[in-house]
């Protein structure tokens, strides 16, 4: 049987992949891979670029090739047998990864062409990849006993199992609650377009009703609209508890256990290396230089915002109380009325703007706005092998017509599809034998879908996202180096890779902007002025608020990794409460199991980095400044950004890029002045 994991072109071919590929065809490439390195090595002396590093990165793209489908659709069209494919891989994967991280002939190869006379004939890109490689050696344990790298070997086969169990965790929970409704007043408050997607839920299911669900748009309806109090509470619990040992299903899917041997396991690989705890682990490959750097700049935005966070919170409270009799707020009347004041100030809601954010305007409009900055193009290609029939699959040429890039563009929230959004890399730009490979992006968000007869209409919010997943898919397709470990997003500082998502934000709250992806979906009408400058002044509606909880989340994370003690084990509860007593403005009930969801530490690449987002703000902010000082679609400008920050990728240290741009290093005024928090 042709295994099309194996036998493919250029692009993956997703209507022929079954889960009884997936484990044959990843140990062919893993035993194919591991025969030619050994034949790479047997010579023993003079490695160079060409007959070391490029046999190696062909190998490794090779892996890749079949590995990022596999990874894609398990997260975006997950079934049962996808699953255990997956997951029997996944020791696999990691068995290899850390025999090559381990390999002291490859590594003292490395070496060798880092210590020849002519390293410095190879060009920066290639030296980067050099450096990188010989850090990752370490991280890897290269320097460890027998004894050190068989006990690392066993924590990172571990860890790469716990990791995709508590995800998987949280899907199945997130998957496993639904709430039928057939009284119509139970749902006073609900905007039509809720209403409509929780009918369209139901009749799916050939049910009565309306049905809702977990998924981020059904959740946030009920908690942001939904009259009934009762009904909010019932959604709030079943929400703040997947996975974990409190609410409806309670302890199906508990995380607890995950949680503490994760945090457990990384403290363990984080000492084997030499480290104090793996907060200095990850700062390894980061900007921030210490952990103090990074404790420092999140108690110092605290700080800043803890006032003006309290202050907000009074407001929305009297606001309860006066309009509404409501004299304790709980945590599950925080959105409510948090939309009730939003809408009392400013007379806008989000739910009023969606008419005018359909989908075909919003993405022809992102597309412009890519066009002024950049000078490129994106079409739709027709006719792409995708893995479900809402996908698209669109290029990006430049001025000259020459491809830069593709991406799979996947919108809206499925049953059987990873909750948030995000950009993964499906091919990575580099040179081959015969030509350069050009990258290819997945694009993934969980939008409310069409309904009925009616387009996607998104939120401003949900605008915003797109654009932030377009500036990650940006970073990646247009990088012009040509290696893969320094392409694209590879080998950027974690700290820094949020820069181009959190700058492409910015064009969202411009009415030059805006012109160009909105319009009603009925009549075509623009954004009407008032509505527009309703938006604009609600952008900074309880930006204190969301600080604070941000950092609450940012300050958790990094703490729970720097001060892990065996002895005491995670504290996982004790350290959020300290957290939130120093931060927090809204305290959440006792049943409230955040941690348990929070994959972005627990199953994502944030672990000990989510002050990553905050810390990348200020260089986004700080880029977009020069916008505002010579046009939001200066084009000048715009190639100045292109050249700078998105074609080099990985290949120098991103400081040094951002002063290329700026001409200057990075200031915090320009975040706070965007968030209204500069005094």
């Amino acid at each position: 049987m042709e295994n099309p994991l194996l036998n493919y072109s250029a692009l993956p071919r997703f209507s022929e992949i079954k889960p009884a590929h997936v484990v044959p065809a990843i140990k062919t490439v893993l035993a194919e891979n591991r025969v030619s390195i050994t034949r790479f090595l047997e010579s023993g002396g003079d490695y160079t670029w060409e007959n070391l590093i490029q046999p190696l990165e062909d190998l490794a793209d090779r892996l890749a090739h079949v590995w990022s489908p596999v990874s894609h659709m398990n997260a975006v069209v997950n079934s049962a047998a996808t699953r255990d494919a997956y997951n029997e891989c996944l020791p696999l994967l990691s068995a290899y990864t850390t025999e090559l991280g381990q390999n002291e002939t490859l590594y003292n190869a490395y070496k060798s062409i880092a210590e020849r006379d002519d390293y410095l004939s190879l060009d920066h890109a290639q030296r980067k990849v050099v450096d990188n490689a010989l850090r990752d050696f370490h991280l890897s344990g290269v320097a460890l006993g027998e004894e050190g790298k068989k006990r690392y070997s066993q924590l990172i086969q571990e860890l790469a199992i716990l990791t995709a169990r508590f995800e998987q965790n949280l899907l199945d929970a997130t998957n496993a609650w639904h709430k039928r409704v057939t009284d119509r007043k139970l749902l006073r408050g609900l905007p039509d377009s809720a209403l409509a997607l929780a009918r369209q839920s139901a009749q799916q299911k050939e049910q009565e009703g309306w049905l809702f669900s977990l998924e981020f748009p059904s959740y946030n309806a009920i908690m942001s609209y939904a009259d009934n109090r009762e009904l909010r509470r019932e959604v709030y619990e079943a929400y703040v508890t997947r996975a974990s040992d409190e609410g409806p299903h309670s302890g199906q899917w508990d995380n607890t256990p995950l949680m503490e041997r994760i945090l457990q396991l990384r403290h363990e690989e984080a000492r084997l290396l030499g480290f104090e705890n793996y907060a200095e682990r990850s700062l390894a490959t980061k900007m921030a230089s210490c952990t103090s750097q990074v404790l420092d700049f999140l108690n110092d935005l605290a700080e800043r915002t803890g006032e003006r966070a309290r202050t907000e919170l009074q407001e929305l409270c009297t606001h309860a109380s006066q309009h509404n009799g409501y004299d304790d707020l709980e945590a599950w009347d925080v959105s409510y009325f948090s939309e009730k004041l939003r809408q009392h100030q400013f007379t806008m809601s989000q739910e009023a703007l969606k008419p005018y954010f359909p989908e075909d305007r919003v993405l022809v409009g992102l597309f412009a706005v890519v066009n002024r900055l950049f000078g490129l193009d994106i079409k739709v290609v027709e006719n792409a092998d995708v893995w479900h029939e809402d996908v698209r699959f669109y290029e990006i040429r430049d001025a000259e017509e020459n491809v830069r890039g593709n991406f799979y563009l996947d919108l809206y929230a499925r049953s059987d599809k990873r909750g948030g959004a995000w950009m993964d890399e499906c091919i990575v730009r580099r040179k081959t034998a015969s030509n350069i490979q050009l990258p290819v992006a997945y694009l993934t968000c969980n939008f409310t879908p069409p309904l009925g007869d009616d387009p996607a209409l998104f939120t401003h919010a949900e605008v915003v996202t797109l654009f932030h997943e377009f500036g990650h898919g940006l970073h990646h397709m247009l990088t012009q180096v040509d290696y893969a470990g320094v392409s694209g997003i590879q080998g950027v500082a974690w700290d820094a890779v949020e820069l181009p998502s959190q700058f492409m934000e910015n064009w969202c709250w411009e009415r030059q902007a805006i012109s160009l992806f909105s319009g009603h979906y009925q009549t075509g009408e623009p954004l009407p002025d008032e509505k527009f400058n309703s938006l604009l002044a609600a952008r900074n509606f309880q930006a204190g608020m969301k600080m604070v909880r941000q950092l609450e989340f940012a300050i958790f994370d990094f703490r729970l990794h720097l001060e892990y003690d065996p002895a005491r084990g995670a504290r996982i509860d004790e350290v959020l409460e300290e957290v939130r007593r120093q931060v927090a403005v809204i305290h959440p009930p006792s049943f409230n199991r955040f941690p348990h969801s929070f994959a972005h530490i627990f199953a994502g690449g944030y672990c000990a980095g989510y002050y990553s987002y905050k810390w990348a703000e200020v260089l986004s902010s700080d880029a977009f400044s020069l916008f505002e000082e010579k046009g939001i679609f200066d084009s000048e400008t715009g190639l100045r950004f292109l050249k700078a920050v998105l074609e080099q990728g990985g290949s120098r240290d991103p400081l040094e890029l951002f002063i290329e741009f700026r001409g200057r290093e990075p200031q915090i005024d320009a975040l706070l002045r965007h968030n209204g928090l500069l005094v």
